[in-house]
Parts: C-alpha cells; structure tokens; sequence
C-alpha cells in the first residue's frame, strides 16, 4: 500500500470519463477523491482544473489528475491558477521528470491520445516519483512562483 495521507483528485471532462474510472480502478493502492463527472453528457473541462486547483490550494489535497480528450484543455486551464504546476504528460520518462524536477502538482493525460493502459502506467510513476529537491530544481520552482507574482 503507497503510503499518502490526503486522497488524489482526479477528474475529467465527458470525453475522459472512461479513461477516469480505468485509471481509480486500476490502482487502488491509493485513495481517490473523484471529483466528477459522473456521466456522460457534455461538460466544459474548464469548471474541473478549477474546482481541483482551488482543492489543491486549500490543501485538501497536494496531488491531481486531470483527463480531457487531448490533455491539453485541462492543462491549459489548471495552469491559470496561481500555484498549479500541471503537466500534461505522454510517456512514463515525462511523468518521471515532470515530479522529479518541476514538483508538479496535477498530471494531464489525454483520453483521445494516451491509451488507458499506457495512462495507468504513466500515473502510477507520476504518483510515485518524488520531487528531487535538488537545490537547481528548487531555484527553478522558486523562479516560476515569482513568474506567477508578476
């Protein structure tokens, strides 16, 4: 069992539900907070990084996922919050270093793009992988929070 304290947000517009529930399933090591939808009608992704990147914020979690037909969407959108570092991710080397070196804190993946057992094995090195704190790594993070007070 992985062992993390608050649950991970996940969510998805319409064209991610199927992607959302194979990805909760297919690792129940970790405790999920599925933020919604529950169906299949037509959404705007936009309301969902929303609602995940204010749970962040609020330190209800520190962790997140975020599906969408291409990925792209929910990226663009978790990435107008303040404090968000979403990365939309493609391979496993990606998730790896998009934690190791960016301390990101919510993962994209795209339904349409990423097939849902290679999305499962990109999440799981994601959740996985810890931020390196390297002192290079952390002047990075630091310069991208005084980007965001610009």
């Amino acid at each position: 069992m992985v062992s993390h304290p608050l649950p991970i947000l996940i969510a998805s517009d319409h064209a991610g539900l199927g992607f959302k529930h194979a990805l909760i399933q297919a690792l129940p090591e970790w405790t999920w907070e599925d933020l919604g939808p529950d169906n299949s009608n037509s959404v705007d992704y936009p309301d969902y990084a929303e609602m995940v990147g204010k749970k962040i914020l609020a330190s209800e979690a520190d962790r997140a996922i975020l599906i969408c037909g291409s990925g792209i969407g929910m990226s663009i959108a978790a990435n107008k919050i303040h404090g968000i570092r979403a990365a939309l991710v493609e391979n496993p080397v990606s998730a790896r270093l998009a934690r190791e070196h960016n301390d990101t804190n919510i993962l994209c993946l795209g339904a349409r793009i990423t097939a849902p057992e290679y999305g499962i094995e990109i999440a799981k090195i994601w959740l996985t992988t810890p931020f390196s704190a390297d002192p290079k790594h952390t002047q990075r993070i630091r310069k991208i929070h005084s980007l965001e007070k610009k």
